[in-house]
């Protein structure tokens, strides 16, 4: 068969990776498919720098944009990430007809939708199966296993740093910070960590997710985002006395005309599927009307997994190439006509169980003034408790909602916060208990 040839933009961590698999497993690759994979230019700032494989003379370039300008490469990988320099690669990419093959998950969450259609119109395809959770074949399976299922609901955890972190507080004992530390020595956090730990690398990828799940436009701006920074070593031990766990997931549920998806810390009951996925590994839970629920686990980040997702896209859209087959696959899951702008609920309006915690004077009354106050929004109490007393005087005072609205909870704690015997901010974790059961 007629080679396909390849450029790769980007020879950082996880391209290095890409170029790896390429170069040392050329053999098997072309004994599975029957196609040989050539690539022509890597380009990169530095074409000095030993990456440990052995590339042939003149393939390290400074210049993507001689990538793009090459009339022979058929398709084009982006590794470099961001949202400027990236875009206007793949844009320039499209244009001159060139495949594309990203993992590039802010800039998919922020510009797909333009990027898509750009693609669709020049028939070009626009792979993004390393975009969300590493090896997890996540984007094939919703594309194409999943195709005749109703996607009810998605419950995951998307990021392993933050998983990390939360694994360690949660069997060390130790706080936040501690474990930031730990994750950033390993190597599983950046020096700044503000897009993990705050949920906004999870919600990039819940973005993507539920437009394919729902037939619907990527919408990354209405989703509700609140990261792990506030979760304390007491929160987990309490969680855990109540049976429970505490991890950052992305939900999405299809409520017919309007769409939940948001990110935050959660309680999820020991018994859920989910609680016992450990350190930097990524799951996703997905309830079709067909199949009922499917549960993929994997590691959703790392130079050779994320590499191992990339070449899966690289062979498909080889395939492509042989058979004349492009966009044999709608790029959003839907054909474009039938791809809709479905209202993400505001969090505001959800309607979940709570975890709340009070830091009040241990004097008499408080408990009920507390009580009072959740009474007049609406939020019933399933069980109540105080533990004890601190060196301050103020004691801690537990309670686990039955399901409440978003608003009224807030209310109540504007309400709370403003009694002179709170010590401190009210503290709340979202409850969700109707997940997949081991």
């Amino acid at each position: 068969m007629k080679p396909v040839k390849l450029g790769l933009i980007g020879c950082g961590t996880v391209g290095t990776g890409v170029a790896r698999l390429l170069i040392n497993n050329r053999h098997l690759i072309e004994q599975r498919t029957g196609i040989p994979l050539h690539i022509k230019f890597i380009a990169d700032l530095d074409t000095k720098k030993d990456r440990g494989v052995a590339f042939e003379p003149g393939i390290l370039i400074s210049n993507a944009w001689q990538i793009i300008d090459d009339p022979e490469i058929d398709i084009v990988i982006e590794m470099i990430g961001g949202e400027t320099l990236a875009n206007d690669l793949i844009k320039a990419a499209i244009e001159k007809g060139k495949h594309i093959v990203t993992a590039n998950k802010a800039l998919l969450a922020k510009h797909g939708n333009q990027l898509f259609k750009t693609a669709a119109c020049k028939g070009v395809d626009l792979a993004y199966e390393a975009s969300v959770c590493g090896c997890i074949p996540i984007i094939k399976t919703l594309r194409e296993t999943l195709v005749s299922n109703q996607i009810n609901s998605m419950t995951g955890i998307f990021n392993g740093t933050c998983n990390y972190i939360l694994t360690q507080i949660t069997e060390a004992q130790i706080s936040f910070k501690d474990a930031l530390k730990q994750a950033q020595a390993q190597g599983y956090a950046e020096a700044d960590p503000t897009l993990d730990v705050e949920g906004f690398d999870a919600a990039h990828k819940l973005a993507i997710l539920t437009s394919l799940a729902y037939g619907m436009h990527i919408n990354f701006d209405d989703i509700y985002i609140e990261g792990i920074s506030k979760i304390t070593p007491f929160d987990i031990k309490l969680a855990a006395e109540f049976g429970y766990c505490i991890k950052l997931l992305a939900i999405s549920k299809n409520l017919g005309d309007r769409i939940e998806a948001r990110v935050h810390p959660t309680m999820i009951p020991y018994g859920n599927i989910l609680s016992n996925v450990r350190g930097t590994l990524n799951a996703i839970n997905i309830n079709g009307h067909a199949v009922d629920n499917l549960f993929l686990s994997g590691h959703g980040a790392g130079m050779m997994p994320t590499a191992s997702a990339i070449l899966s896209d690289i062979v498909d859209l080889s395939r492509n190439l042989q058979h004349h087959a492009a966009a044999r696959i709608p790029l959003m899951g839907c054909q474009p006509p039938d791809i809709q702008t479905m209202p993400i609920l505001p969090i505001t309006d959800i309607l979940t169980r709570y975890y709340f915690r009070f830091t009040a004077l241990d004097n008499p009354g408080v408990l009920s003034s507390i009580a009072g106050i959740l009474g007049k929004y609406e939020i019933s109490i399933q069980s109540v408790h105080q533990k004890g007393r601190k060196t301050d005087g103020s004691v801690p005072i537990v309670m686990m909602s039955h399901s409440a609205k978003e608003s009224y909870v807030r209310k109540a704690f504007e309400e709370i916060d403003s009694l002179e015997v709170v010590e401190e901010p009210p503290v709340l974790i979202r409850i969700e208990d109707g997940f997949a059961q081991d």
